[in-house]
């Protein structure tokens, strides 16, 4: 985790920005818990456990700042909640995500399956795409073995 902190430290000092002890706290949360999608508030009360002086406020203006440097991708699952999780280090793309509609689990796919697509609205549309995202809504596994009808 502390290499991970470092070359975050370095991302934010290349852009003009310190690791301050409060953003410091909200990276070191979000890697804790880098599985778990958090919301912001999610982000807020585990935060608050380590670093009680901390408000809300803090909180969004770092998540703002590192979802600006890139450095953690800004999520929408449907559900009008902004959750946060971080840039694969390294990956030129995002990944995808499987929803649960029973349970609201998330699950991941790390493969970008989306490249022939991509090619193909460069070509049609002459559109230059920096980014793309991928979201499955249905039941996931664990609910399926259950015999839950969706």
């Amino acid at each position: 985790m502390e290499d991970r902190i470092d070359r975050i430290k370095q991302q934010l000092h290349t852009h003009s920005y310190k690791l301050t002890p409060q953003r410091e706290a909200t990276v070191r949360v979000l890697l804790e818990h880098e599985e778990d999608h958090l919301s912001a508030e999610d982000v807020y009360l585990f935060v608050k456990e380590k670093a009680p002086e901390i408000g809300l406020a803090t909180v969004y203006r770092t998540l703002e700042l590192l979802s600006e440097l890139k450095i953690i991708h800004k999520l929408n699952f449907g559900d009008g909640v902004a959750r946060y999780e971080f840039r694969a280090e390294g990956a030129e793309r995002h990944h995808h995500h499987l929803i649960c509609i029973h349970c609201g689990t998330v699950d991941e796919i790390m493969e970008d399956m989306l490249s022939e697509v991509e090619k193909k609205v460069v070509k049609e549309f002459d559109f230059k795409i920096l980014d793309h995202r991928l979201i499955f809504h249905g039941i996931c596994h664990r609910c399926k073995d259950k015999d839950i009808e969706g």
